[in-house]
């Protein structure tokens, strides 16, 4: 059990990557840690370590005058990001594979797989059947990531998960209709299924590709997303700290 110090110290950075995901802070915006505290009802001294670990992540920059203000990013930075899960993800997988996955570990991934499917094959998926895919996908990767056994690897997904847009949650749709949206979900389900397939009958080139190729549809989410941005904001708030340039 964590100490108590140690436990708020993870709460409040959990809760400030979340506001900063979530678009809570413009480009420029001063991050001040009074104010910080009492929004988030804590101590100074976690806000001040949770704001150091962000700014080691990138999400935010240290001022010249003292403190920190929140950054913005180009929507170059993010795809490449999100490239750079794609690779780490599919290196992970040729290694379950190339490892031999254990026989809970199968039966983990197709429990995931049967339950994803319950949320993306119908007609059109509504906001429960997102939320559903948001939580089970994020779990899905963590199985093939954890499966690994490269605790190199976790670490730096962790890093990269903290980028916006670049965790497996970017995969939501960005596209312009309901129905379209559900089939890019059908589209990633069905990736997934592959990519199973593949751990299963040993192909661990195959298994790699596959969780490079994965990332795409994340990464023409943010493409469309920023040439959509009142569009893209009901969904993605965050999507604000992003800008075409560069």
């Amino acid at each position: 059990m964590k100490p108590i110090a140690e436990s708020q110290q993870s709460r409040v950075l959990i809760q400030l990557r979340d506001l900063i995901l979530k678009g809570a802070f413009a480009p420029g915006e001063r991050l001040a840690e009074i104010p910080l505290a009492e929004r988030l009802e804590a101590s100074r001294t976690p806000v001040r370590l949770a704001l150091t670990t962000l700014e080691y992540e990138g999400l935010i920059e240290a001022m010249s005058s003292g403190g920190y203000r929140m950054r913005g990013f180009t929507a170059t930075e993010v795809s490449h990001a999100i490239q750079t899960r794609g690779v780490l993800e599919g290196y992970a997988a040729r290694l379950l594979t190339e490892n031999g996955p254990t026989k809970q570990l199968l039966r983990q991934l197709h429990e995931c797989l049967e339950q994803i499917d319950e949320a993306v094959n119908k007609p059109q998926m509504n906001f429960d059947d997102y939320a559903a895919y948001v939580e089970l996908n994020a779990r899905f990767h963590e199985l093939i990531l954890e499966g690994s056994g490269n605790r190199t690897l976790q670490r730096m997904m962790d890093m990269l998960n903290g980028q916006p847009f670049a965790a497996p949650s970017a995969m939501l749709p960005m596209q312009s209709s309901h129905e379209e949206g559900t089939r890019a979900m059908q589209m990633a389900q069905l990736q997934h299924h592959a990519l199973v397939q593949a751990i299963e009958r040993g192909q661990g080139a195959r298994a790699q590709a596959l969780g490079e190729e994965h990332v795409e549809i994340a990464r023409m989410n943010v493409e469309y997303a920023t040439s959509n941005p009142e569009l893209a904001a009901e969904v993605m708030p965050g999507i604000r700290l992003v800008t075409r340039a560069g």
